[in-house]
């Protein structure tokens, strides 16, 4: 009874909290009117709603998604039903789609088996080589295998099997660290690249679609690789710090001993050169060529098409109908909401809100301090940072011009708040599922989540000035 209590609450307070918000901002007249147009006071309504579908759950994410789509409907903020849906229209959808597809070609051949072979070979005699080289492969895998969550399923047997060849419990400070490196360091590591994730694309097309910027690929990975590697070297120095505090090991170190040690075999086959081959040039490509030559999403279905034909049959239909389409229409819906908060002027009105918490006399400094504490706040109540995106971007482009920082600069910072939120589990699914092995504690999770969002955002405040 008082679980069910519990639950009722938890529920209640969220729509408490959204109504005095509602009250405060959407209603008040500051003797010049209300801060928003009756349009944009329902456009903020149904952010308000989509936020707590979000974060609450309290139905289906595939329900939910059309439940606000029809609310935008009702509402009358659309001229008409097509309107709603332009969210689904952006090529960011099909990327995901593609990229997803791909990684599970990635792992049915058993290239990540093999990659994961050459790092156990590397470390199997040190332990000290291992500490170092898992981070290590973690920043530089993204390149190769964009998929974090692949990333994660491909090296979580390998660090398994590593903690029992050195003698360790399940719970040991080894194994805890490396959960955190492919849970933590994976999800904020795969942000140097454009392809790295759904986030990451999700960023780039909105650079466009704002016109922001047309970046490629190369000038992201430049702009990102600093600021990203440098503040998971700090991260990973706190992480040791704090596990080696924490840490009660008792640590068996002769390795003779065990006879469980694990071996990797893969059988390297036609299909497999196949996959790697066609990876490799599918990167190329993405380096090679200009996007206004060669669109990003162009090789992904070529190689995807490839993989179908007969002879290879890496692609299959039930691996096309097992794709996550409840988290493709959240998407969808992000987009389509993202693009009516630009739209109607409503991203502009709420940036002009969030300036009166900042003293206009004050510094850039300051005011981007402020900023970007208010986006570290707001991300924490989104449990997927590419809905957090697409929602805060078009708001971030409206203050970016009401302080005189550049868009790019502005974004980039925001960007890089909102992919390394890792304070709860549900922040991120690599998190999420590192957690889910029980091998990392509720407080350590909080702890080094906490340290470590805290650490990118100043390396982001740092990054916008000194270096983008």
């Amino acid at each position: 009874m008082k679980d069910i209590y519990s639950n009722h609450l938890k529920n209640v307070i969220p729509l408490i909290i959204i109504a005095g918000v509602l009250s405060l901002v959407l209603f008040i007249d500051t003797g010049g009117g209300t801060f928003f147009t009756k349009q944009q006071q329902l456009t903020l309504v149904l952010l308000m709603v989509a936020v707590y579908i979000w974060i609450m759950a309290p139905l289906p994410v595939g329900a939910g998604s059309l439940l606000i789509l029809a609310l935008m409907i009702a509402f009358g903020l659309v001229g008409t039903v097509e309107e709603a849906f332009q969210g689904f229209l952006s090529s960011a959808l099909y990327f995901i789609f593609a990229l997803s597809i791909l990684s599970k070609v990635f792992v049915k051949v058993g290239v990540d088996q093999s990659i994961a072979g050459m790092i156990k070979k590397f470390s199997k005699d040190s332990i000290v080589k291992s500490i170092i080289g898992l981070p290590i492969l973690i920043l530089l895998l993204p390149i190769i295998l964009p998929s974090a969550i692949a990333r994660f399923k491909m090296l979580q047997p390998l660090v398994d099997s590593l903690n029992r060849l050195y003698g360790f419990s399940y719970d040991s400070t080894y194994h805890k660290y490396s959960m955190f490196v492919i849970g933590m360091i994976n999800q904020i590591g795969t942000m140097v690249v454009i392809t790295g994730g759904g986030f990451s694309v999700l960023t780039v097309q909105l650079l466009r679609d704002f016109d922001v910027v047309d970046i490629g690929w190369s000038e992201w990975f430049l702009l990102l690789v600093p600021p990203i590697w440098i503040g998971s070297i700090l991260i990973i120095m706190m992480m040791l710090a704090y596990l080696k505090h924490a840490g009660k090991d008792r640590v068996s170190t002769d390795l003779s001993k065990n006879d469980k040690v694990e071996t990797i075999e893969v059988e390297y086959t036609k299909r497999f050169w196949a996959v790697l081959i066609g990876f490799a040039m599918m990167i190329l490509a993405w380096i090679l060529f200009d996007q206004d030559t060669v669109p990003l999403l162009l090789p992904p279905l070529l190689l995807i098409v490839v993989f179908s034909l007969p002879k290879l049959n890496l692609v299959t239909s039930e691996m096309i109908r097992g794709f996550d389409w409840e988290n493709f229409l959240l998407l969808g819906t992000s987009f389509s909401l993202g693009i009516l908060l630009a739209e109607n002027g409503t991203a502009d009105a709420m940036a002009r809100v969030l300036m009166l918490a900042v003293p206009e006399d004050t510094s850039i400094l300051i005011k981007v301090i402020l900023f970007s504490l208010i986006i570290f706040i707001l991300r924490f109540f989104f449990i997927v940072p590419s809905s957090a995106i697409i929602v805060i971007f078009p708001i971030v482009i409206s203050y970016a011009d009401l302080i005189g920082v550049g868009d790019l600069q502005l974004s980039l910072l925001v960007f890089v708040i909102i992919g390394s939120m890792l304070i709860l589990p549900i922040h991120t699914p690599t998190v999420y599922l590192a957690f889910q092995t029980g091998v990392v504690s509720s407080k350590d999770q909080f702890f080094i989540g906490l340290c470590a969002s805290l650490i990118m955002t100043g390396i982001a405040i740092l990054s916008l000035f000194l270096y983008w």
